[in-house]
């Protein structure tokens, strides 16, 4: 229970510091990251002065046993997360995705393939003759911290057991948190850019945010419901029902791992090549949601599953989620690793910022800049980033980015972004190496800058 506490603690002190602190405001983070760094500093600290010996000493060790469970949350947690992404969603099919949001997939398809394309061409050229000690999976901390977020990193943690590379969690957390903080700040710089050359079409300067955007608040006059109430609290709590329905999701998914894992186990070659046995849970707890959701959409009549609890679920356990991973990071790991780690950063940075300045204006159709701003902020930081720097440029969302870019989300999850494709880059990159992981994407890149030229045909001049 103390264990619990502490995480709490931390998350509403996160928050805490957030509202008080105008630089955390002006860097949107969220309150987990800001919690989160707060009780790696406190540990680490504590760490340092149990040196001295004395009550440190003592104290340090009671830390240690009451922070010990919290390495175990994010690789359950994020099952969680993953489970609820389809879940109360009414899915339109392909060809309407398709229709309103087509340029926008292939150009996040692009960006995304792209960061795993130059970590893994840095790896394979510079980095592994420097640094031969790091295995081929440091190329993947890259995508799976910026594409991936904190959640993903957090929740891969149990493959990189797997593969014998448990540090890999802390430089994928570590570069995810590189990654938010500069989607923020570069985003900025961008957005100041774009309105002085007139790329936007509803300019608006980041310095004219008002209070409540930055600080969080939402005003009491325009405060939305969490949800609605599905079912008489008489018969069950509402709550407990969508509850119930995640770990629902969460059970199918673990019995399409069983099954994988039993077919691989049972043909020779597969086995010994083992790939299917890293092959985190969590990508297969969102198959387990839309099985679930699908299930509903057929036979219930009465809408049972509201997406606002489901969000409330979603985003609760995400928070503690993030809290509770970023606080665990093992820094003495990551000292020894920074150099390439920020060599990664930069060149996963630039390789975001040249896409939005050079690809999406010869590509992207109408908005173009408003559309490339939120790809960056999503694929540098969260969906919530993005979200946020495509505020900023289009407040009232009048323009088609917002409705091209929520529709791009519904195919490109479900691979990228922690996704089906982000489950299996790591294990590759273990079994395989970083050659054959290189191949794949610079395929992908290919296809998915060839589906840019064909979109680019079709626009009327």
């Amino acid at each position: 229970m103390i264990s619990f506490s502490l995480l709490c603690v931390l998350l509403v002190l996160g928050n805490v510091i957030r509202l008080k602190w105008r630089l955390m405001q002006r860097l949107y983070l969220p309150s987990c990251v800001i919690g989160g760094v707060l009780g790696l500093i406190v540990i680490q600290a504590f760490r340092l002065a149990a040196g001295s010996g004395g009550w440190f000493e003592t104290f340090y060790s009671h830390i240690n046993e009451w922070t010990a469970p919290w390495s175990q949350i994010p690789g359950l947690l994020i099952n969680i997360v993953f489970a609820c992404l389809f879940l109360g969603v009414k899915i339109p099919g392909i060809r309407t995705i398709w229709q309103r949001s087509g340029p926008q997939v292939a150009y996040g398809q692009f960006v995304a393939w792209g960061q795993y394309f130059v970590a893994i061409a840095l790896w394979l050229f510079v980095l592994r003759a420097v640094f031969p000690d790091l295995p081929a999976m440091f190329a993947g901390v890259l995508p799976v911290g910026f594409e991936g977020g904190h959640g993903t990193a957090g929740g891969l943690g149990p493959t990189f057991e797997q593969y014998n590379w448990s540090a890999g969690k802390d430089f994928a957390l570590t570069s995810a948190t590189f990654g938010i903080v500069s989607a923020i700040v570069i985003g900025t710089v961008l957005i100041n850019w774009a309105v002085r050359k007139g790329y936007t079409v509803h300019a608006k300067s980041p310095v004219d945010m008002t209070e409540d955007d930055t600080i969080g608040i939402i005003p009491v006059g325009q405060r939305p419901s969490a949800g609605r109430i599905t079912i008489n609290t008489d018969i069950i709590e509402a709550m407990s029902v969508h509850l119930g329905l995640v770990g629902i999701a969460c059970l199918i998914g673990i019995i399409i791992q069983k099954s994988l894992i039993g077919f691989e186990n049972s043909i020779e070659p597969m086995a010994k090549l083992g790939l299917l046995k890293g092959f985190p849970l969590f990508p297969l707890c969102m198959i387990g949601g839309l099985t679930v959701q699908k299930f509903f959409d057929k036979y219930d009549k009465h809408n049972l599953i509201d997406l606002g609890l489901i969000r409330r679920i979603q985003n609760t356990a995400l928070d503690f989620l993030v809290v509770a991973a970023i606080a665990t990071i093992r820094i003495e790991l990551v000292a020894k690793g920074i150099v390439p780690l920020i060599l990664l950063a930069v060149v996963g940075i630039a390789w975001n910022v040249g896409a939005v300045m050079f690809i999406a204006k010869r590509f992207l159709p109408d908005a173009w800049f408003e559309r490339a701003i939120a790809e960056m902020g999503q694929s540098m930081g969260v969906t919530a980033t993005g979200l946020l720097l495509l505020r900023v440029v289009d407040p009232d969302y009048k323009t088609s980015a917002a409705d091209a870019f929520a529709y791009k989300q519904i195919i490109h999850e479900p691979f990228m972004g922690g996704g089906l494709w982000t489950g299996m880059a790591i294990p590759l990159l273990a079994i395989k190496g970083g050659w054959f992981v290189l191949a794949i994407s610079t395929s992908a890149l290919i296809i998915w800058l060839a589906v840019l030229f064909v979109f680019k045909s079709k626009q009327k001049p």
